[in-house]
C-alpha cells in the first residue's frame, strides 16, 4: 500500500507582496518606456562598467560555479528511501546527488503508483552548498501506472487543447497583419528596405497553453560585415558597428559615434508601425504603450477578434556566432553533433534589448536571440528522426513543456504579483527544459505512457535550479538566468514552496482559474 501523500502548509509570511519588471526572452535587464526619458548610460567611448553592468551573469560565478548544474534526482534512490518509510519534510535537508549514470531499461523493473511515486519526491529545503556536482545524466523515466484520484496529465492537456476553428481565424488575421507591414517596411522610402518576417514563439513551436490570442512576429534585417563588442563582460549585450558601412545607407541615420543605435532604429520601427496599422483594412489595430524590459512593439488587434501580437525588430548576422556561446546549445547527446553543426551555420540574431547598468540603461547595446534555433529543436526533437512522425513512436517531450508553462502560468495568476511572481517568465521554464532533455537524450526515457513520471523529473530539475539559484542560459552557458542581479532570492525561494505544494498534493492549482 503507497503511504499517504503528505501535505504541505503556507505560512501568512508568504502571501506578502512585491513589485518588479517584467521578465522577457533570456530574463535580462529591463530597458526604458522611451529613448528621451530615461537618463542614459555612459556612451561606449567611456566603456566604465558599474557595478551592475554584467547583469550578475559573471559576477555570480563567485558564488556558483556555472559548471555545477542542478540535477534531477534519480528515482531508484527515492525507492530505497521509500523503504524505509517516509521522512518528515525538514527546512535544511539536503537532496542526494544524482546518479553517475543512467540505469538500463529492464522489463522487469519494479511499477509504483502515482501515489507512491509522490510520496518519493524530495524534501523541501534549499541544498546546503551552493551546487550538486559535476554534470550527470539523470535515470532513464520508468513507467508507473495512476492510481485512483491522482492527478491526470492527459485531462489537463485535453483541456489546453486549441479547436482547429480558432487556430485557423486567429492565424488568418495576424497573417493578414504581419504581410501588410511586411510590405510596407520594404517600400522605397523606408530605411528598412530588405527586411523578412520570421514567425517564432509558442504558437508556431506547438506549445502554446492558452486560447490563440497572442502571437510574436520577428522582422529580421540582414546586416553585413558587422563587428561586435562585448558589452561589460556581460556575454549577451553587444555594441554594434559596421565594418564597413556604405555611403548612402539608409541605416547612417542611426549611428552614433560608429554605434548602431538600438533605441534609435527601435523609435523609427515603432513610428512606422504606429503609422501603418491606420491603412489596414477590416481590421482595428491599436498600438499599446511601450513596456520596460521589453524590446517589442505590441499591437491589440480588436476586430474581427482581440489578438495581441508582439513584434520585434531583430538584426540578421551570417557571421560566426559570438564566443561566448561555443560552449552552448549542448545537443551534440541527444540530437547529434551534425544537427548541431548545421544550426551553428544558421544566422544569428540581436534584439535592441539594452544592457542595464545600476539604475541606467546602455541604450546602443543590443542582446543575441536564438528564438529560431529554439523552434528548430523542439520542431525535431527526437533523437531518432520518427520520433512523434506517423509511422514513429510518440515521445511526451511537448507535452511536459505545456505543463511547465501551464503550471507557472497558474501560480502567476493565483499569487500575481506576491514576491515577485511576475519576474519569472516561460523561457525560464523552456531553458530547464532543455537542459532536462540534454541529460535524458534518448527518446525511450520520454515514452507517452511514462507521461507524468517524465513531468515529474522536469519539475524536480525547476525545482533544484530554484534552490541553487542557477539556471544556465542554453546558448550563452556564461549567463545565469536566476542570478541573484535578474531575480531575488525571497522570490525564488517563495516560487520553489509553492511548487513543491503542488508536487506533493498533486497540482491542485491546474483545477483552478
Amino acid at each position: 500500500m503507497a503511504p499517504p501523500r503528505r501535505k504541505a502548509t503556507r505560512k501568512a509570511s508568504e502571501t506578502a507582496s512585491g513589485v518588479s519588471a517584467p521578465c522577457v526572452e533570456g530574463g535580462l535587464s529591463a530597458e526604458p518606456s522611451e529613448p528621451a526619458a530615461v537618463p542614459e548610460a555612459p556612451r561606449p567611448g567611456a566603456r566604465r562598467c558599474g557595478a551592475a553592468g554584467a547583469s550578475g551573469s559573471r559576477r555570480e560565478k563567485s558564488r556558483l560555479d556555472p559548471r555545477e548544474k542542478p540535477q534531477v534526482r534519480a528515482r531508484a534512490a527515492r525507492a530505497e528511501d521509500q523503504a524505509e518509510g517516509p521522512a518528515a519534510p525538514t527546512a535544511d535537508a539536503e537532496p542526494p546527488a544524482a546518479p553517475g549514470h543512467p540505469l538500463p531499461r529492464a522489463s522487469t523493473r519494479s511499477r509504483g503508483t502515482a501515489s507512491s511515486a509522490r510520496a518519493r519526491r524530495p524534501q523541501s529545503g534549499p541544498p546546503e552548498g551552493p551546487g550538486l556536482g559535476p554534470r550527470a545524466p539523470s535515470p532513464h523515466l520508468g513507467r508507473r501506472e495512476e492510481a485512483p484520484g491522482a492527478w491526470k496529465p492527459r485531462a489537463v492537456l485535453e483541456k489546453l487543447k486549441l479547436s482547429r476553428q480558432e487556430i485557423s481565424v486567429a492565424a488568418e488575421v495576424v497573417n493578414r497583419l504581419g504581410d501588410h507591414l511586411l510590405r510596407r517596411l520594404n517600400s522605397r522610402e523606408s530605411e528598412f528596405k530588405g527586411v523578412d518576417l520570421l514567425r517564432t514563439g509558442s504558437y508556431y513551436e506547438r506549445v502554446k497553453i492558452s486560447a490563440p490570442n497572442e502571437f510574436d512576429l520577428m522582422f529580421t534585417l540582414e546586416v553585413p560585415r558587422i563587428q561586435l563588442e562585448e558589452y561589460c563582460n556581460s556575454s549577451a549585450h553587444y555594441f554594434v558597428k559596421f565594418k564597413r558601412n556604405p555611403k548612402g545607407s539608409p541605416l547612417d541615420q542611426f549611428l552614433e559615434g560608429g554605434i548602431l543605435s538600438a533605441s534609435k532604429m527601435l523609435f523609427k520601427f515603432r513610428k512606422i508601425i504606429k503609422e501603418e496599422i491606420k491603412h489596414i483594412e477590416d481590421t482595428d489595430v491599436i498600438m499599446e504603450r511601450k513596456k520596460r524590459g521589453s524590446p517589442a512593439v505590441t499591437l491589440l488587434i480588436r476586430k474581427p477578434r482581440e489578438i495581441s501580437v508582439d513584434i520585434i525588430l531583430a538584426l540578421e548576422s551570417k557571421s560566426s556566432w559570438p564566443a561566448s556561446t561555443q560552449k552552448g546549445l549542448p545537443i551534440s547527446n541527444w540530437l547529434g553533433t551534425k544537427v548541431k553543426d548545421n544550426l551553428k551555420r544558421q544566422p544569428f540574431y540581436l534584439v535592441p534589448k539594452h544592457a542595464k547598468e545600476g539604475s541606467l540603461f546602455q541604450e546602443e547595446t543590443w542582446r543575441l536571440s536564438f528564438s529560431h534555433i529554439e523552434k528548430a529543436i523542439l520542431t525535431n526533437h527526437g533523437q531518432t528522426k520518427t520520433c512523434c512522425e506517423t509511422e514513429g513512436v510518440k515521445c511526451c517531450r511537448k507535452e511536459c513543456l505545456k505543463l511547465m508553462k501551464y503550471l507557472l502560468e497558474q501560480l502567476k495568476k493565483k499569487f500575481g504579483k506576491q514576491r515577485g511572481l511576475d519576474k519569472f517568465c516561460s523561457y525560464h521554464v523552456k531553458t530547464a527544459f532543455l537542459h532536462v532533455c540534454t541529460q535524458n537524450p534518448h527518446d525511450s526515457w520520454w515514452l507517452y505512457k511514462d507521461l507524468e513520471l517524465c513531468f515529474d523529473n522536469c519539475v524536480t530539475y525547476f525545482l533544484q535550479c530554484l534552490k541553487t539559484e542557477h539556471l544556465e542560459h542554453y546558448f550563452i552557458p556564461d549567463v545565469n538566468l536566476f542570478s541573484r542581479d535578474e531575480i531575488g532570492k525571497p522570490s525564488k525561494e517563495f516560487l520553489s514552496k509553492q511548487i513543491e505544494y503542488e508536487q506533493n498534493n498533486g497540482f491542485p492549482v491546474f483545477d483552478e482559474f
